[in-house]
């Protein structure tokens, strides 16, 4: 099975599945992302809440990262 991504925009909730497997656990990554698992603890999907904050801050932090690399190795 191809990952199935939905975006539930009034909510802004990310959900992302990565099999069709029944949820039997779940754990709080962080106070926004929440890693669901099957009966033998295999991820299977996740959700993150105030998904365009996440995405925003991830990329923002990305781009960040790699611009002070840039910087540091032009001046190296």
């Amino acid at each position: 099975m191809k990952p199935k991504m939905s975006h539930f925009s009034q909510e802004d909730i990310l959900h992302l599945v990565i099999s069709e497997e029944a949820e039997a656990n779940s754990v709080e990554l962080s106070s926004n992302v929440t890693a669901e698992l099957n009966q033998k603890g295999k991820l299977i999907g996740l959700e993150i809440l105030k998904a365009s904050d996440f995405l925003r801050d991830a990329v923002l932090e990305g781009v960040q990262a790699k611009v002070l690399k840039l910087v540091a190795a032009s001046e190296g």
